[in-house]
């Protein structure tokens, strides 16, 4: 069968969901880091099969938990395009308030720990 969709990129190591809740309690406001690099449609795609299943369930853990960051009012998610199909994905540190500081990004922690 031939396969039709373009490879991503060469792979950078997959980031686990607690190194990124870590890197986003160190880091100052406007710091931005790059969690994926690709397209993470397809790449987190099941019925795709562009990444093998380990890679792909650790993908979507991180994505997911991306997601849950900025829906918390934590980061921003930018993504910038480098070519067809093929973007960088950022997260971008907000400014927290004081209160928040330690108590949801322990939580987020733990919980994906």
């Amino acid at each position: 069968m031939l396969n039709l969709i373009p490879p991503s990129p060469p792979a950078q190591p997959l980031l686990s969901d607690a190194a990124l809740c870590s890197w986003l309690g160190a880091a100052a406001p406007g710091d931005r880091f790059t969690y994926h690099r690709g397209f993470l449609a397809r790449d987190a795609s099941a019925q795709l099969q562009v990444l093998p299943e380990p890679e792909r369930v650790a993908l979507q853990k991180l994505a997911g938990r991306a997601l849950a960051m900025f829906e918390r009012g934590l980061c921003d998610l930018v993504q910038r395009r480098h070519d067809f199909e093929d973007y960088s994905y950022l997260i971008v540190a907000r400014r927290r308030p004081r209160r928040d500081r330690t108590g949801v990004l322990a939580a987020m922690l733990a919980e994906a720990a």
